[in-house]
């Protein structure tokens, strides 16, 4: 031990030399290298050489700007002792378990490599054999470690893509948090599980996804099934040579239950046979009918590796997400057409609302992403016409019809307000709309495009959520077909629900003020969260079971293509 402690002060004497070298003229600052109180000499060449690298901005994996920050606050000056490596430079326990957090991160759908993770256990390995390593190998470990936990605790609370750069409007940095100050009193207190505890994003669907993440990792592990051959439509009471391997299937899948005593190689698809369909259906935003048709085999013989990657995904979209701060909201799934509002005991409780929404056009007017709150809504409104549909729909109608807008209760206004006069549809004003200079509104009524209702939540986006009357939609399976804007399928349920701490807001009443003659603006007491975001793997609330939709944006292509990129946060 001896030798060991001698070869440590040689070497701490080199760094310092090298630290001397690196500082530039009138920056030494002398409590750079200042032993810790009751530092050995080992310690002291250890400290030496973690600040000789700090800075130099040597380190073992690339690190940005920002990482490198966050290391120097780890590692201030006056306080530059190991935290992860004991005296003679050897990893104590709360390395092992760092180590096996990095080593595991893909439990989280995160990626180990992102963090060196099996560099790192190959070198712990070596740090702790006989003889102990030389103090700038020790010190290369111990940063390499604090990286690869700094990024790991950031990619696990907020992920590792800022949504900015998909274009989504969330307000991430509301729970970023100062990851080298937590891990500091984390490690000095010894609760690291219990820091990792409080950074994981704090929704059951996380926690759901996360169990689905390991089931469908363990299917895709296994022989893979045979895929089903294309066959002709099959209804319940017919036959085919494929149904052996369609039950084989949906029995691996969970939609159809073990326990169904049924010959394997039986040809016949049954009633119970046909409900796992359905099942299977509902689960994955087809018709659900219990007739196998090809959209149905389709979705059955989609990789089950692609599944694994939708989870992780969707999990990484949930830590953009804010934190549930106790106060009731409404979230809205866009991919899978889905409305739910909570009341009381965040998103792990049951849903007091849910109900089936369209949304906008994939190929030319997406709903955004993004979350605000809601401070009033409109019974019987006006439809201001956006001057995009203006443009594009109405006056290349009008050109063929110059009754159109009679027939759909329309009307020329000059002014902003509800009570603008309307103008007659003169030649002159038809001009002036195309120019810009009047408005085109609907007016209130069964015809209205908006409904009997609509909800306001100020964005930059001009969107909002209300009623229509087009309500054959809802019928389908896939949902996307409004202008940006989400229409409801129970407009009235939901603002029962909004107002029902307003005792003076009973039920007959909102249907009073949805049926009146005028528009009535009803202002919220406190506003109220509304969260659009996009999933297309998720653990739907109160069934408790995976759902997985189409990519109908291709938001998760272009996400896949971020995560692809090296991690530069």
């Amino acid at each position: 031990m001896h030798a060991v402690v001698s070869r440590w002060r040689n070497s701490a004497a080199v760094v310092l030399l090298a630290l001397v070298s690196l500082a530039p003229a009138g920056a030494a600052d002398p409590s750079a290298v200042r032993p810790m109180p009751g530092a050995t000499g080992a310690t002291d060449a250890l400290s030496a050489a973690i600040v000789a690298r700090l800075h130099a901005g040597a380190f073992e994996a690339p690190a940005s700007r920002a990482e490198q920050q966050e290391l120097q606050r780890l590692y201030p000056p006056g306080r530059n002792a190991a935290r992860w490596l004991d005296a003679g430079g050897r990893p104590g326990p709360q390395a092992q378990a760092a180590l096996a957090l990095l080593t595991t991160a893909d439990r989280e759908g995160l990626v180990p490599a992102d963090y060196h993770a099996e560099a790192l256990a190959q070198s712990a390995a070596r740090l702790a054999g006989a003889g102990g390593p030389a103090p700038d190998e020790a010190a290369a470990w111990e940063l390499g470690l604090s990286l690869g936990v700094l990024r790991y605790l950031r990619h696990l609370h907020v992920g590792r893509v800022d949504p900015s750069a998909v274009r989504f409007r969330l307000p991430v940095r509301d729970h970023h948090h100062d990851f080298a100050a937590l891990l500091d009193e984390a490690l000095q207190g010894h609760r690291l599980t219990a820091l990792v505890t409080g950074l994981t994003p704090p929704f059951g669907q996380y926690r759901a996804l996360r169990e689905e993440l390991a089931r469908y990792r363990g299917l895709a592990a296994s022989p893979p099934p045979a895929a089903l051959q294309t066959v002709p439509a099959l209804a319940a009471g017919q036959r085919h040579a494929v149904v052996p391997a369609l039950r084989e299937r949906l029995r691996m899948l969970g939609d159809l239950p073990a326990h169904e005593a049924v010959d394997p190689q039986s040809d016949h698809y049954d009633a119970p046979l046909a409900e796992a369909v359905r099942r299977f259906q509902l689960r994955h935003g087809l018709g659900v009918d219990g007739v196998l048709g090809r959209s149905t085999q389709e979705t059955l013989n989609v990789p089950l590796a692609r599944r694994v990657r939708q989870i992780e995904l969707a999990m990484e979209r949930l830590r953009w997400l804010p934190h549930p701060d106790g106060r009731p909201f409404i979230a809205i799934n866009i991919p899978m057409f889905r409305l739910w509002a909570w009341s009381a005991g965040g998103p792990d409780a049951e849903p007091a609302l849910n109900m089936r929404v369209v949304v906008g056009r994939a190929l030319d007017t997406q709903t955004p992403v993004f979350t605000e709150e809601m401070r009033y809504l409109v019974f019987r409104p006006y439809w201001n016409v956006p001057s995009s549909i203006v443009r594009q729909e109405i006056l290349p109608a009008l050109e063929r019809d110059p009754g159109y807008l009679d027939r759909h209760e329309m009307e020329l206004v000059a002014g902003a307000s509800d009570d603008a006069p309307a103008v007659a549809a003169t030649p002159a004003h038809l001009a002036l709309l195309r120019q810009g200079g009047l408005r085109l509104r609907q007016r209130p009524g069964p015809r209205n495009a908006l409904g009997a209702v609509k909800f306001i939540f100020p964005n930059a986006h001009n969107v909002y959520l209300h009623g229509t009357p087009a309500l054959s939609w809802f019928e389908r399976s896939r949902r996307d077909a409004s202008h940006g804007c989400v229409r409801l399928e129970d407009p009235l349920a939901l603002a029962q629900w909004v107002l029902r701490d307003q005792p003076q807001w009973t039920r007959e009443r909102i249907e009073a003020a949805a049926a009146g003659k005028a528009s009535l603006r009803v202002d919220l007491p406190q506003p109220l969260r509304v969260m659009l975001f996009y999933v297309t793997a998720a653990v739907v609330p109160g069934e408790g079971v995976v759902h997985f939709v189409a990519d109908v944006y291709g938001h998760d292509r272009r996400l896949e293509a971020l995560l692809a990129r090296p991690p530069a946060r």
